[in-house]
This record gives structure tokens, sequence and C-alpha cells, in this order.
């Protein structure tokens, strides 16, 4: 038994469950008004493949939340040299880590915080909150690293701060909480649906991806621009920089960034219920932590050079690098003596 009602195409259970059923009768409860129906499942459905996706999710979920944490620890724990920007990555890692955290422990624990409509609808617009932050954190980086990238062939001895840590932070977070303002002032009851999300009915849902569309396009084109940059960047150096080594790692470093950037969120609008497509969305954009801890901290010369240089294993000789980079050193160019 489903408790549903009609919208435009279909029946959906968005604002109403079953409150109590029985062989004579069945009781349902909804939080709208609309044309509603009791629908029945005359055969039982398929849940091999739901119950392997949530299994898939729930591990997903928590790997990634495990790498979230690390990555923060890393930043918090390794001395930066004062060039290296880690303000809009550290905020991906506490968005995307207290949005994934509170969506898991709200699905693990549906059954107590459905009946509770008041919580239900804070976490939603919790939610709603920490994930377009994390998505306008997104768009900061990549700005940031196409502007580290467009100046990688300028090496200058002085540091100019492009943005400043207040700067962003307040850009990061009041978009979002602008986004959420306005939706909570138009529309106040669009938050608080069945899974304790955004309402889908009346075009509602927008509010969320409309800001998220207009962020991976212009990601997307970042992206593409970054890389046509960096190739044209890497073709103007010597032989010994362009070795075999250097680009696989430069490739990696790219595709990683390519997720680190939100963009595979672009495989949402195709999933379709195909599930091969839902199972790589899933992995894909529940690892960003795993991805940020990779390119940002285990492949970044200036952690493993702390790391080294805390063990006491570790001398500095005359052939040292010299790193060249703007507010990062994700893309470090190494000239030798």
């Amino acid at each position: 038994m489903s408790c549903v009602y009609w919208n435009i195409s279909e029946w959906i259970v968005d604002g109403c469950s079953v409150l109590k059923t029985n062989s004579s009768y069945t009781v349902c409860s909804c939080v709208h008004l609309s044309t509603f129906a009791l629908i029945m499942q005359t055969s039982r459905p398929p849940e091999s493949d739901s119950q392997l996706l949530e299994l898939l999710n729930l591990v997903c979920v928590i790997v990634g939340l495990v790498f979230f944490s690390l990555a923060l620890l890393t930043f918090a724990l390794c001395q930066w040299s004062p060039r290296v920007n880690n303000v809009a990555r550290i905020n991906i890692c506490i968005s995307l880590l207290l949005a994934h955290l509170l969506f898991l422990l709200t699905q693990q624990f549906l059954n107590v915080t459905r009946p509770q409509q008041v919580l239900c609808t804070v976490i939603s617009g919790l939610l709603h909150f920490l994930f377009l932050s994390g998505f306008v954190w997104m768009f900061i980086e990549a700005v940031m690293l196409f502007i580290c990238v467009k100046n990688l062939s300028q090496i200058s001895s002085k540091k100019r701060e492009v943005f400043s840590s207040g700067f962003l932070c307040v850009i990061g977070y009041l978009i979002a909480l602008v986004v959420v303002g306005v939706s909570v002032g138009l529309v106040p009851e669009g938050y608080g649906s069945e899974l304790c999300w955004i309402q889908i009915d009346k075009g509602f849902i927008w509010s969320f991806l409309g800001p998220v569309c207009v962020i991976l396009a212009s990601n997307t084109l970042l992206f593409i621009k970054i890389v046509i940059s960096l190739n044209s960047t890497l073709k103007s150096l010597n032989a010994e920089v362009s070795q075999m080594k250097q680009t696989k790692i430069m490739v990696f470093k790219t595709l990683a960034q390519f997720v680190v950037l939100g963009c595979p969120w672009i495989l949402g609008f195709f999933t379709n219920g195909r599930k091969e497509l839902e199972i790589l969305f899933l992995i894909l954009n529940s690892q960003q932590g795993t991805f940020i801890f990779l390119i940002y901290c285990v492949l970044n010369n200036e952690v493993r050079h702390h790391s080294v240089y805390m063990l006491g294993s570790s001398t500095r000789s005359s052939s040292d690098v010299f790193a060249a980079s703007n507010n990062t050193d994700d893309y470090n160019i190494t000239f030798r003596k």
C-alpha cells in the first residue's frame, strides 16, 4: 500500500505516508492538498538492486567521510607555505563532510526524524545550505585554480594575494545562505519531504538544481580552459619536465581535479533509473574527499617534505627543487639546478 498524489503526469509519494493500515481500511497522512489515491502493488518488487545500491551508498559515504577527515587533519597539522591558499579546499571538506554526515544519519534514523515534521524541515533546510555551500566552494576553487594555471609560467619573487581568506569565506557561505533564505521566504512548505529533503513538486527542487546547474556549467568551462592552458604551459618547458612519470601524475591530478570541482554531478541529470550510471554517480561524488586527500595531501610535495622533516629522516641537498606557483601547490613546475 502506498499513499500518493497526482503530480502532472505521475503518482508520487512526497508529503504522503501510510499512517495506519489493516485488512479493512488504510489511513493516509499528507502535508498538502492535492488529488490523492491509495495504490497497491500486487507483486513483490525486486529488492536486490535497491539493497545493493543502499549498501554501496553506505560504504562509499563512510569512506568519503574518513578521507574528508584525513584531509582536514592534514591541512591543520602541516605547516604550509604562505603562498599556498587552502581556504577553498578546506571549506569544501567542511561543507561536504557535514552534509554527507547529516544526510547519512538522517537516512539511517528516518523512522525517528520523519514523524517530527519540524525537525525534518530543519534538516532539509540545513542539507540544502551545506550542499549549496559545497558547490559554491567548488566554484571558488575552480576560479583560483584557473588564475594559478594562467600565471604558472610567470615566475615572480613577490606573492600577490588575489583574494583574502575573509572575503572568500563571506562569498562561500553567504551565497548559499541567501538562496536558502529566499527559498524559505517564497515557499516555506518546500522543505521536509518523505526523505527529509526538498519537495520536488511545484518546481521547488530548482531552488537547489538551478544554482547547481550554473556552477557545474561554469566549472566545466573553467576546467576545459585550465586543461588547455596547462597543456600549453607544459609544451613550453624543456623535455625533462615533460617526462613520462611527470605526465602520468599530471593526468591523474587533472582527472582528480575534475571530480573535486563537482563535474561528475552532471551524471545525475542522465541516470534516468540506469543502474550503471547511478553507481558511477554515487562512487564519484561520494569520493570527493578521497580525491582531495590524494591530490592535495598524498601527491603534494610540500606535505611530503613536511612529513619527512617531522620524522627526522630527510635532509635537503643543494640539488633540491624550486617549485613555482602562484597561490597553490597543485601544479608545481620543477626547475632543477
